[in-house]
């Protein structure tokens, strides 16, 4: 196609925006007023775990009625490959800030990932309701993170909001139309859809089903999407709210129900008017890329050299994918010199019974279930096997508890840490497993019924046990450094003059 005739078909395109920044800094709040409908609610612990499209209806400077299409990330730092993917596909970056709380780590890191994607982006200074509300300090801090404001130093445009009351939101909505139409997105009607996927789910009634945003071109019920080797017709096609829908165009979020197999999330998609295209297009990819479906199996067997650390299996199942790659990348944070876990098997849906067969025993295996049950059969195998089976619905507390599983499963290494040495001056009377001696501390202490190593010429000859301990022919439970003392102690090597007695404990790390 000309560049003439390219222009005259292309048209103006609603802008794909994202929303990031920190956890709890007031992300789905906005969005939440902005859509006025709730989904702080619906998500465990008040936290967003999945990465959804909301398309909003506002009026421009001009009145006229135009399109935002809004992608809501999590600001959890586990779904910083949620994040990157949001930044790819979106169009306009809005990057939420609290007034109360400044600049964080992860408000510092969505910034990173806005700018290497070279998203336009928008800060919105949240939160200004609040009493501990200090703006010019938020913007000193952003300044001090080379994020430079507009007349502060910088031409990043701002606006200060109340997600909660909704103070200023209006002014952030016309903000993003603006700037929309300062960056003139476009996009060819006639053309057949193409985007991103921006997630990916197995629905026990429905099948495979994913979310995708369109960038460019139309889609229409008959037409066949390819998602590298996934593919899916078009017969159920729904809109954001979950309402069947016959066509859509750029900017729109949709969901395809009936893939052949779990498309790769942030993949690109095309589709096709004949099946066979799209068939054709599938083929190129071949076995390049593994199959999500299958679960990615880890080999269950460590590599030799691994073999000194003790591996605790984990077969992993998610209500989506993105959930999956979230928790993978926690999972990956968790490890101790001597132990690690493993993901042996993943995949989207239920807790299956081929789950509970892919491990034989749970002595160093179990199974993690996130927003998602088990089935019948699988609770019973697992009960039969003794494979245990954990459910979870919020991230960091699931986090929080495999790092205490790991401390209590690890191997304990054992560590003798002396406590104190005493040199043999004199010998006195001894029996069969009994001997009495006269000595000096010369480090630390010696204690009543502690273990002592017998030492000749820096060499341990045994061990044995203080039964008895005097100071000035007086009994004690202690001797410090520098006195002299009588004992008794228990063992079955004979202690000469000139040996040193080496009292220790065990302790476990």
């Amino acid at each position: 196609m000309d560049k003439n005739k390219e222009q005259k078909n292309s048209s103006v395109r609603s802008p794909v925006v994202v929303v990031m920044g920190h956890i709890d800094h007031g992300k789905s709040t906005l969005l939440d007023y902005i859509r006025k409908t709730n989904i702080v609610e619906h998500e465990a612990g008040g936290i967003t775990q999945h990465i959804s499209a909301y398309e909003v209806i506002n009026k421009d400077e001009h009145g006229k009625e135009k399109k935002i299409t809004f992608l809501d990330t999590p600001g959890h730092e586990a779904f910083s490959k949620m994040r990157e993917r949001g930044a790819k596909v979106a169009d306009i970056a809005i990057l939420v800030v609290s007034a109360e709380d400044g600049v964080k780590p992860q408000t510092i890191e969505a910034w990173k990932t806005i700018v290497e994607s070279k998203t336009p982006c928008i800060v919105a200074i949240n939160k200004i309701d609040k009493p501990g509300a200090n703006i010019e300090k938020t913007k000193i801090e952003l300044a001090e993170n080379e994020i430079y404001l507009e007349n502060y130093g910088g031409n990043v445009p701002y606006t200060e909001i109340s997600a909660k009351v909704g103070t200023g939101v209006d002014n952030l909505l016309s903000l993003i139309l603006v700037l929309a139409e300062m960056e003139n997105f476009t996009g060819n009607i006639n053309e057949n859809a193409s985007g991103s996927v921006i997630e990916a789910n197995l629905d026990p009634k429905r099948g495979i089903q994913a979310t995708l945003i369109i960038k460019n071109g139309s889609i229409k019920k008959g037409m066949t999407v390819a998602v590298e080797d996934a593919i899916c017709s078009t017969r159920i096609m729904e809109n954001f709210l979950g309402k069947m829908i016959n066509e859509a165009t750029f900017s729109s979020p949709i969901r395809l129900v009936g893939f052949d197999k779990m498309p790769a999330i942030g993949a690109e998609f095309k589709s096709f008017k004949k099946k066979h295209d799209a068939e054709e297009y599938a083929k190129t990819f071949g076995s390049s890329r593994s199959d999500l479906e299958n679960s990615k199996r880890s080999d269950l067997f460590p590599p030799e050299e691994e073999n000194i650390k003790k591996i605790i299996s984990i077969v992993l199942k998610a209500d989506v994918w993105g959930s999956i790659e979230a928790i993978e990348k926690e999972i990956d944070k968790i490890r101790s010199e001597n132990a690690e876990f493993r993901i042996v098997q993943k995949g989207a849906g239920p807790v299956s019974e081929s789950d509970v067969k892919t491990i034989a025993s749970g002595e160093n295996a179990f199974i993690i279930g996130f927003n998602v049950k088990a089935d019948k059969s699988a609770i019973e195998l697992a009960e039969k096997r003794n494979i245990p089976i954990f459910f979870f619905d919020i991230i960091y507390k699931m986090t929080e508890w495999l790092s205490e599983e790991l401390e209590k499963r690890r191997p304990k290494i054992e560590t003798i840490e002396t406590t104190g040495q005493a040199k043999i001056l004199k010998t006195f009377s001894r029996t069969k497993e009994r001997q009495i001696v006269g000595g000096k501390i010369i480090k630390g202490k010696i204690q009543l019924g502690s273990i002592v190593k017998i030492m000749r010429r820096e060499f341990e000859i045994g061990r044995g046990k203080i039964v008895n301990l005097e100071k000035g022919k007086i009994k004690t439970t202690e001797v410090e450094e520098g006195a002299e003392f009588g004992t008794m102690v228990e063992s079955k090597i004979e202690i000469m003059a000139g040996d040193i007695l080496e009292s220790f404990l065990i302790m476990q790390k």
